[in-house]
């Protein structure tokens, strides 16, 4: 087929597109759709699913896996038919299918567990989600170069329900990377231009922006059954509530549901609401060494203090890649010597802020055994506006674990944060000489000892 597109509008189905020797979908309205040939049989692998109460009736109960060798199906029941859009990204390779929200009564665990009995296979993972109001995602993490056959959404006969199938097919690198920069092409000429949101006037109380990361698709770590969105947003409720009861700070949240935000949106919304603190919760895992336990609290540098914390930037600054956004590079360009001096005099603050943290944290519960460090948190990086991240503990710790499905913990955790970044506002207006040079000598209010 010539160089060139044609468009065919299936309500239900698919939008088909067309381009060059080979057919992806491009777009946010656009799916692929071409015949599948032929027969096809592959092994399968059912994905558990999630018993509902009398008379629910999720839009996705069921999904599971069909490939064989240099082809690939992955199926979902779902309660309706529903239109789809399709398309494949690169760095990290993957394919992404957009619908309508979705209810997915599904284990978070269904992506993994559906590939576990294969050593090998197109599909290496894959994740479902809300991505943001009215819509939802299914990223498939590809273990080779793959095309996308067909996406589509049949009705099946009897009870209205429907299944959608998604077919990929292994490709050539040269031939992927070339449907990746169309994708990108009808991608950029169909999104809608953003309205630069209103900036929030100044508030007579500092405000505070508690961020609980990740959220919808982008789940973060999973151990045993432990969530960490679910979690840490259980966690950043908890301290946001205590602080509304403080009277004496404004308090916002970076979502207030399980829906997903991306990282620059997250430092987007502290900066609009000329945020004088933002806290960005989360927990980790290390799968590897069960015995590491404890909190730690993160600020941003342009050098990680040690490899773990690389590690730990590495993997947060990962969340965006997860939801199947594309990677983009940041076109801003601020810089001369007054944003120098902000941005150090912001970095000062915030490790001022780490160090009150970490104290008022061993009241509460244990400390990693180098309880303080840095990387390049792209969550941090407002350069006008105080960051840290704190890691609760290790979902793969017992311990921990244990800890954080805790109400008890996290009333008292949670009390021990609040208390932290009051005695950090305490110390900034007694003190206006409050650390640009040495936070652990930087004068503030009491902090508590960690007790017997």
């Amino acid at each position: 087929m010539a160089e060139g597109a044609f468009f065919r509008k299936a309500v239900g189905v698919a939008t088909a597109l067309a381009l060059g020797a080979g057919t992806v979908v491009l777009a946010a309205d656009l799916l692929t759709l071409l015949p599948s040939a032929g027969r096809y049989l592959g092994s399968r692998a059912y994905a558990a699913t999630v018993q509902l109460g009398k008379g629910e009736r999720p839009a996705a109960n069921a999904a599971w896996i069909e490939q064989s060798g240099d082809r690939a199906k992955l199926i979902f029941e779902l309660a309706a038919p529903l239109d789809v859009t399709a398309f494949v990204l690169a760095n990290p390779d993957r394919v992404i299918v957009d619908l309508p929200q979705t209810d997915f009564a599904l284990d978070p665990e269904t992506g993994k567990v559906a590939v576990l009995r294969r050593k090998t296979g197109l599909i290496a993972a894959f994740r479902f989600g809300q991505l943001g109001p009215g819509k939802s995602r299914i990223v498939i993490d590809l273990a080779a170069p793959a095309q996308v056959l067909s996406a589509a959404c049949g009705k099946l006969e009897n009870d209205g329900r429907a299944r959608l199938v998604i077919e990929l097919a292994k490709t050539d690198r040269r031939s992927f990377e070339a449907a990746v920069q169309r994708a990108r092409i009808q991608l950029t000429a169909l999104a809608q231009p953003k309205e630069a949101p209103k900036p929030e006037p100044d508030s007579a109380k500092p405000v505070i922006v508690i961020d609980p990361g990740h959220g919808g698709i982008d789940r973060g770590a999973m151990v045993h059954g432990l969530i960490e969105k679910q979690l840490v947003f259980d966690f950043a409720k908890a301290v946001a509530a205590k602080l509304d009861a403080v009277g004496r700070f404004k308090v916002a949240m970076t979502r207030d549901d399980d829906s997903f935000v991306s990282l620059s949106e997250r430092v987007r919304m502290a900066r609009d609401r000329n945020a004088a603190l933002f806290v960005s919760i989360h927990a980790d895992t290390l799968s590897s060494a069960a015995d590491v336990s404890g909190a730690t609290v993160y600020t941003v540098s342009d050098r990680a203090s040690d490899a773990e914390a690389a590690r730990v930037a590495e993997k947060e600054n990962q969340s965006d890649a997860a939801a199947g956004l594309d990677k983009t590079e940041d076109a801003s360009d601020v810089s001369g010597i007054l944003f120098d001096l902000t941005r150090r005099e912001t970095r000062a603050y915030s490790q001022f802020f780490a160090h009150t943290l970490v104290n008022y944290w061993r009241v509460a519960g244990r400390l990693n055994k180098n309880p303080r460090r840095s990387a390049g948190f792209l969550v941090l990086k407002a350069p006008d506006v105080p960051s840290v991240l704190l890691e609760l503990g290790y979902l793969s710790n017992e311990k921990d674990g244990l800890a954080l499905t805790s109400a008890r913990w996290r009333d008292k955790a949670s009390s021990q944060v609040a208390e932290a970044i009051e005695a950090f506002f305490a110390a900034r207006e007694s003190s206006a000489t409050a650390t640009k040079t040495d936070p652990d000598r930087a004068p503030g209010a009491k902090i508590p000892s960690a007790g017997p």
